[in-house]
């Protein structure tokens, strides 16, 4: 456990749309409805759109199944803003960790006009209904990957794994893929600083680099990614040089 968060190698996810009454929404409309009035006062370009939340989960071994919904973005935002104060519900998203080959961890600065304005964390996105397959099955890696690139011009690499380390707490449910590029740290954060650039609406402000604890900051990154690194770092720092992945 690191940060109050649980961290468990996860070998496969699954994820499937079900069919849920979520009570605490119903029951606190006008404080979403007021969160929301207050959100989008201070960040005009909000938009109320349907996401998935989850309702339950499972892991079986090396394995995890999800069950999740749909609701509103401002039910989602508002539950998160008072500290999710429902258990049994949780914001379960998917997100890639890319790493340079010298074992540098890149992550996302949130821009201004966001609703994370200022965070710290990996490209990662809330899984919404574009995300839901034939059956109801839900791609949760096929969401990692597609923010991923969206947000920093790079694709994954053909043999990149989908072995996951599910970070649990504070009503999250983390799953965290790293994904180690051929090139150092300095280079991506470069070719990503590069895409942003030439993008009309970039979401970020820039890409930050963390190679040791002390480049954690503990201000700006959410606890799931400082529990995310200090782990990392920490199992880096044990390893040879040589055998040095995740």
């Amino acid at each position: 456990m690191s940060e109050g968060f649980i961290l468990t190698p996860i070998e496969t996810v699954t994820a499937r749309l079900v069919t849920y009454e979520w009570a605490w929404a119903r029951d606190n409309a006008e404080t979403i409805a007021e969160n929301w009035r207050r959100r989008c006062a201070a960040r005009s370009g909000l938009f109320d759109g349907r996401v998935l939340l989850a309702s339950g989960y499972r892991i079986e071994a090396t394995t995890c199944s999800v069950e999740m919904f749909e609701t509103s973005y401002a039910s989602f935002i508002t539950h998160k803003d008072l500290g999710s104060p429902d258990a049994a519900v949780a914001n379960a998203f998917a997100a890639i960790v890319p790493r340079g080959v010298d074992g540098a961890v890149l992550l996302g600065v949130m821009g201004g006009h966001t609703a994370n304005a200022g965070q710290i964390y990996f490209p990662c996105g809330t899984p919404d209904l574009g995300d839901v397959r034939e059956g109801g099955e839900i791609d949760l890696a096929g969401s990692a990957a597609r923010e991923f690139t969206e947000e920093t011009g790079l694709t994954l690499p053909p043999d990149a794994s989908e072995r996951w380390l599910l970070a649990r707490g504070e009503g999250q449910l983390a799953f965290l893929n790293a994904v180690t590029f051929p090139e150092p740290g300095a280079v991506l954060q470069n070719r990503m600083e590069k895409h942003r650039f030439a993008e009309a609406e970039p979401e970020l402000d820039g890409f930050v680099v963390v190679r040791a604890p002390g480049d954690v900051d503990t201000r700006r990154m959410p606890a799931f990614v400082r529990a995310y690194l200090r782990h990392a770092l920490m199992r880096s720092a044990t390893l040879p040089s040589w055998s040095r992945s995740d």
